[in-house]
């Protein structure tokens, strides 16, 4: 009897003790769950990514050009050759596929490329470029090109400078040229309406 005693005396004020103290339910469980889903699911601060998005516009003849891409940074690699590979589509850029957009009709370096939103892929090269206006926008990088859906090619020339560009750079200008420079690489797509476009 008192050993039974002794053991109601140790057991029951553990039993009381566990019974009253703080609880985890189902329901603090689910909250804690939902904030965290809520948190995920929140819109991605894009201008924090380590290549944070950029946007270029001009107006080329009543015509306006739009690109939207994301700039990558050199950080003391070498990119073209080597980090961006010879002869392979690249998205020219990071993240996203480049997007070009065009409100009218333009002239590419004399080629007619129609109004509308591309993604502008290229392929670099030692002493020449080809780049690419892919008639879907819409796609991360170039994993997925397409080349049935390109609409133009057109060659350019690479200069090759003395002083590196740190940040992946892409200018629209009102004189009617699309520049683009990264590490040492440069160069210069001549941009016009096409006939019958523009104001």
């Amino acid at each position: 009897m008192k050993i039974n005693h002794l053991l109601l005396f140790v057991v029951l004020p553990a039993f009381m003790i566990t019974s009253c103290g703080p609880s985890s339910t189902k329901s603090d469980v689910s909250d804690s769950s939902e904030e965290y889903v809520e948190e995920e699911n929140e819109e991605e601060d894009k201008s924090k990514r380590p290549s944070p998005p950029r946007t270029t516009t001009a107006n080329i003849s009543g015509i306006n050009v739009t690109i939207d891409y994301s700039a990558p940074a050199v950080k003391g690699r070498t990119v073209f050759g080597n980090l961006e590979p010879y002869g392979k589509v690249w998205r020219t850029g990071a993240n996203e596929a480049t997007v070009i957009t065009t409100d009218g009709d333009v002239t590419l370096n004399g080629e007619v490329l129609p109004k509308g939103q591309y993604a502008l892929f290229t392929i670099p090269g030692e002493a020449e470029w080809t780049v690419i206006f892919n008639k879907e926008p819409n796609q991360w990088g170039a994993f997925n090109y397409n080349p049935d859906l390109d609409v133009l090619k057109i060659q350019v020339t690479p200069e090759i400078n003395d002083e590196v560009t740190e940040r992946l750079n892409f200018t629209v200008s009102s004189e009617g040229q699309i520049s683009f420079g990264w590490e040492k690489v440069s160069f210069i797509i001549e941009v016009g309406a096409a006939a019958g476009s523009g104001s």
